[in-house]
């Protein structure tokens, strides 16, 4: 099944996101309501503190407020829609160490009930696309991880979400579910949680505190502008192949301090805000892909990381509301 092919794109298509008032799914879910407006698009979020339907205002959508390891609740709603793309997850790597079980629970057994529910509901049709992440490689010290590349995490975070990967390809295999995998790198961009890196260190230099920096701040990331992120999940979702997984990267990658420091230095905060703590443990130094087998499909970054990352910065210092709330906590 290839949306693409013989189909069009002023055909209806029936999608279900899950997580879709999360981060990025929220911005999926945007670019479907935008960008395929005849498609019917319905998000199921059980609204944890991640999920926020602040994400989603103004947009046509149909919303259901549900657990994904509710089996009956999941093959009901299957049963009328061809697509699912799931974003749902416990995602915070630092949230992983303390509280593990909480990511199994999720992200492992909420994707293997989520495959359930297809399998029971499509009976062989329909296409589960599962969005995970970079992080399942673990460290790529040197070069650019390939697809095919062995999976090795470090955190209980990136474990889960290479069991949930191991479910989504059994599935196909032993099923015969239709399934594409993505792993996406970094996002950054509006309405992002104030837990992750970026939005906690623009609020914190916002507001004058201290921005913690895991040891010597040397790791290696790559990020990506979030609404680049949706796009290149689209144009997987309509060009890409069942049973392949693509890279979603930049192709550009910063270490932590220095991107900490361009935020203090684009707020006029004082340099010496930045406080190098103890490093967490199972800490990768370095991510980086190789994303050519999504390039292949036509898909290319529209912001640089500097833009990105400026736009960001602009839109929290201009939308304190999204963030106040959270401010003694992060």
């Amino acid at each position: 099944m290839r949306l693409a092919q013989g189909m069009g794109y002023n055909i209806t298509m029936r999608v279900l996101v899950t997580g879709g008032a999360g981060f990025l799914g929220s911005r999926f879910v945007r670019l479907l309501a935008e960008e395929r407006p005849e498609w019917e698009i319905t998000v199921l979020d059980k609204l944890t503190y991640a999920g926020d339907m602040r994400r989603l205002r103004n947009l046509r959508f149909h919303f259901i407020h549900g657990d994904i390891l509710d089996q009956s609740l999941l093959v009901g709603l299957l049963v009328d829609h061809e697509v699912l793309v799931h974003f749902a997850a416990e995602t915070h790597v630092d949230r992983s160490i303390a509280r593990p079980g909480d990511f199994i629970r999720t992200n492992v057994l909420g994707t293997q009930t989520l495959l359930e529910a297809a399998r029971l509901a499509w009976e062989g049709g329909g296409l589960f696309l599962h969005v995970s992440t970079d992080e399942v490689y673990g460290p790529v010290p040197q070069g650019a991880a390939s697809e095919s590349w062995p999976l090795l995490p470090s955190s209980p975070y990136s474990a889960s979400k290479a069991g949930a990967e191991a479910f989504v390809m059994a599935y196909q295999k032993t099923y015969g579910l239709k399934a594409i995998v993505v792993r996406p790198c970094n996002g950054l961009g509006p309405f992002q949680h104030p837990e992750k890196f970026i939005p906690r260190m623009i609020v914190r230099a916002s507001l004058g505190k201290p921005l913690p920096v895991y040891g010597t701040g040397k790791q290696r990331r790559e990020w990506l502008w979030a609404d680049d992120i949706a796009r290149a999940i689209l144009v997987v979702l309509e060009r890409g192949k069942p049973g392949e997984t693509y890279n979603i990267g930049s192709g550009h990658e910063e270490e932590n301090i220095s991107v900490a420091r361009r935020i203090i230095e684009a707020l006029g905060a004082s340099p010496d805000l930045v406080q190098h703590v103890e490093d967490r443990p199972g800490h990768d130094i370095r991510y980086f892909m190789d994303s050519s087998k999504l390039r292949a499909l036509g898909w290319e970054p529209s912001r640089s990381f500097d833009q990105a990352l400026l736009e960001t910065i602009s839109w929290f210092a201009e939308n304190r509301w999204w963030w106040e709330g959270w401010a003694e906590e992060i």
